[in-house]
């Protein structure tokens, strides 16, 4: 499986695409009764239904993909409920102990700048990174105690289901991710922008990537429509 690694522990994968940009022009086309008549020509089609928000066709393709990332990643990621979700389940099997540990540049990244994205900001205070690190090692420690309280729940019989409560957000739990080209377009869209979270616009721009190569003619209408906002 293809991967683009992330984080510092995650990745995408790709697993299959299904239909091409062709596709969605034989689609478009069935109200004609014609079909994919060559690039030279379909290019402006394709444009055309893209710019115009004729969306139908753009759902005759799509793309599954594997994603490793931690869990309030997904959390936000799981609000996208027109794709189609399986995650792996600490209810069945203990989620191995790999956590997000961000790095200290992403610790400094944005917490001494004014900015309009407040879930981004700090509280004002000026963050050094000595003062990053001093966290970083608290929040390791953290991570340690957590793992240690649920193999003690799991060592003495605690239900699966119960003995992960101390697991933090912050653990890498993995899925099989499934949408059409319209929803996952609609999914960039939001998760490429600044306002989102840094992490899962890396995750985004991973998903980007993949739909640019399976997809190339479509991507580049998107890519243009969002360069000009």
């Amino acid at each position: 499986m293809q991967k683009i690694d992330l984080l510092n522990g995650g990745y995408v994968g790709f697993v299959e695409a299904w239909g091409s940009d062709e596709r969605i022009i034989e689609a478009a086309r069935m109200s004609t009764g014609k079909g994919f008549e060559g690039w030279e020509k379909d290019e402006k089609l394709l444009a055309y239904l893209y710019n115009n928000k004729h969306s139908t066709p753009f759902e005759m393709a799509g793309m599954v993909i594997e994603v490793k990332a931690p869990i309030f990643v997904f959390r936000e990621w799981h609000r996208h409920r027109t794709q189609s979700y399986n995650e792996m389940s600490a209810r069945y099997i203990p989620l191995p102990d790999e956590n997000y540990i961000p790095s200290i540049e992403r610790l400094m990244l944005g917490a001494n700048t004014a900015t309009s994205n407040k879930q981004a900001q700090g509280n004002g205070q000026v963050l050094t990174p000595e003062d990053a690190q001093v966290w970083l090692d608290c929040i390791i420690e953290s991570y340690q105690t957590a793992q240690s309280v649920y193999e003690t729940g799991i060592a003495l019989g605690i239900p699966k289901e119960l003995a992960r409560l101390p697991v933090p957000v912050a653990r890498y739990s993995r899925m099989r991710a499934s949408a059409n080209l319209r929803n996952w377009l609609a999914f960039l869209t939001l998760r490429t922008a600044t306002a989102a979270q840094w992490e899962i616009r890396q995750y985004a721009d991973a998903v980007g990537q993949l739909i640019a190569e399976n997809f190339p003619h479509t991507w580049a209408l998107f890519e243009k429509e969002q360069a000009h906002g």
